[in-house]
């Protein structure tokens, strides 16, 4: 183990992904070393789009007030072609239910400003122009090299290692992690002020007959992100590019449009890559170190952000003695799939996005002039683009941190799984745990819950006033609260003191019914907001079945007192001890 003083993980880079990582680790109270390659804070913006699902994250996190007033709400995608205007098609997440229903136009510089500021109130600060240039690992520790700015290099002792250092990750090529995939095409991202009389309440596509732009509206009023599939080469049109844009722009959208002077300007060819492993022994990789994606439909930083997050409480759990090391190889065994899955939906979006083909732009006005009329596919359209870019449909069913079915307890057989004729009611196991009408900011249900997510522990929710065979639900609630406390949070829903550990006001039944909880009915909920378990009696049985393969809570087990009779017995997990 690590010396006082000293880093218990070393995160090298310090973006999105990075930052996320550094604060999701301090605010479990690590010691936490940030260090970046770069002189200072990036000055450009590669990614613009913050997805519903990583907003209830940032909520989680504490930072989404300061995030949103940053950026502008998008709720719509609207068509053009040659001219025309073919659809708009207007967010619906009727069937995804979030308190955040729209994507977030925010320049990525802003997210990081935001990101820092608040791993620095964690007492974490960024050591810029500091370069990961190598490492080494054993059983016990990493031993990382760092070069700094005036040319000393230090050795660096650490518990662990998180590569968040970008495409070309230093730690993936040390692990000799290979970017398995495809490379694609050449794009030209350009930020600049457009005169132009659309309303910026929506994201724009155009084709102008033979190739395909976007227009994204920025909060700062007149700015805007544009994206050309095609760009010229200056040997074959020697206009500046603000007269390239204005030319492209204005056919495919029928009406003038003037770009001003471009704030920044980025020609690059971007791949389809990930790594196939995402740990090798006490080093991780994140980000853009593990996958590089199209920026068609904004899942880069998005999906480097959820991995942050998935790995840092796990990563807290081991360091702190609550889980064995196994608990990291679920990480890998959660994020790799979900990785390939959004390289063949940023593949699609790809091509959907660029269309170069003249054919693709005559069939165009009649598709989408049956989608515009109608009305039953314009809606499973737009939840089908929603629910493939919002992340709001990611889960982890398959995870073995999940449970799935409903857990009840037969006496004298210990805890069962039932599988009934009636589905698990959501949110059910591997889904996310605000997968359900609970996000009326009006209802105090509503918002307790939110607030709940907020802690940094794991939390067993019990509906109140249940009564179960051989056990009361009340009982083991109260003392699952004082054997794993540190690690995990117990709540009542509804009810007072006597109905169960420190109460959740929910006047009204809104929660419990959102949740789909009966009296005596429980959810257990992931530090990162995923289901992991639910049942509809709470036992002692039931909830160590749930723990069962999580190993997280031994030491505290054998170190607590027990009440006779209402003791949890130890988990155990053979996979999840550390050897």
């Amino acid at each position: 183990m690590i010396p006082a003083g000293q880093p218990q993980v070393l995160v090298a880079g310090a973006g999105p992904v990075g930052l996320t990582a550094a604060h999701e680790l301090a605010r479990r109270g690590l010691r936490v070393r940030l260090v970046d390659a770069a002189s200072g804070p990036a000055r450009t913006s590669r990614a613009v789009a913050t997805h519903p699902r990583t907003l209830e994250t940032y909520d989680q996190m504490g930072v989404v007030s300061e995030i949103i007033a940053r950026g502008r709400k998008n709720r719509a995608f609207t068509m053009y072609a040659e001219g025309r205007r073919l659809v708009r098609l207007d967010a619906d997440y009727s069937t995804m239910p979030t308190a955040y229903p729209y994507t977030l136009v925010i320049g990525q510089t802003e997210t990081e400003t935001v990101l820092r500021a608040a791993v620095a109130r964690l007492g974490v600060e960024v050591e810029w122009g500091v370069r990961l240039t190598g490492f080494t690992q054993d059983l016990h520790g990493v031993r990382a090299e760092l070069a700094h700015p005036d040319g000393t290099v230090e050795q660096v002792d650490a518990d662990w290692l998180v590569g968040c250092d970008g495409g070309h990750s230093t730690v993936r090529k040390q692990l000799g992690l290979k970017l398995a995939g495809e490379s694609a095409d050449t794009w030209m991202l350009a930020d600049a002020p457009v005169s132009t009389d659309l309303p910026p309440d929506t994201i724009y596509w155009t084709h102008t007959g033979g190739q395909a732009l976007m227009m994204v509206p920025y909060a700062r009023e007149g700015h805007w992100r544009l994206l050309d599939t095609a760009p010229a080469s200056r040997e074959d049109d020697p206009r500046p590019a603000e007269e390239r844009l204005t030319a492209k722009l204005s056919k495919g959208l029928g009406r003038p449009v003037v770009v001003g002077e471009t704030e920044w300007t980025s020609v690059f060819t971007f791949q389809q890559r990930m790594v196939e492993r995402m740990q090798d022994g006490r080093v991780f990789v994140a980000g853009d170190a593990a996958h590089v994606h199209s920026p068609a439909s904004g899942q880069g930083m998005n999906t480097g952000i959820q991995e942050a997050y998935n790995l840092a409480w796990k990563l807290a759990a081991v360091e702190e003695g609550h889980a064995g090391a196994g608990l990291l190889e679920t990480y890998s065994e959660e994020r790799v799939p979900i990785g390939k899955a959004l390289l063949g939906s940023t593949r699609t979006a790809t091509f959907l996005v660029q269309l170069k083909n003249l054919v693709a732009s005559l069939a165009l006005p009649v598709v989408f002039t049956v989608v515009r009329n109608v009305p039953p596919l314009r809606r499973a359209i737009q939840r089908k683009v929603l629910g493939g870019m919002s992340g709001l449909r990611i889960g982890y069913d398959e995870s073995p941190l999940t449970t799935t079915g409903v857990f009840d307890y037969v006496s004298g057989a210990g805890p069962v799984v039932v599988a009934g004729p009636e589905p698990t009611p959501a949110p059910y196991p591997g889904q996310r745990a605000t997968a359900a009408p609970v996000h009326d900011s009006d209802s105090p249900g509503s918002r307790a819950y939110a607030a709940e997510l907020r802690d940094p522990r794991w939390t067993l929710l019990l509906a109140a006033g249940g009564k179960g065979p051989g056990d009361v639900p009340v009982g083991v609630a109260f003392t699952a609260a004082a054997q794993y406390g540190e690690w995990l949070s117990v709540r009542t829903v509804g009810g007072s003191g006597p109905d169960g550990p420190a109460p959740l006001d929910d006047p009204g039944h809104t929660l419990r019914r959102g949740l789909n909880l009966l009296p005596g009915g429980w959810l257990l909920v992931r530090p990162d907001g995923y289901v992991a378990a639910r049942g509809s009696v709470l036992s002692r049985g039931a909830l160590a079945g749930a723990f069962a393969p999580l190993d997280l809570a031994d030491r505290i087990a054998d170190e607590a007192p027990h009440e006779p009779g209402l003791a949890l017995p130890p988990t155990s997990s053979p996979r999840l001890k550390e050897h």
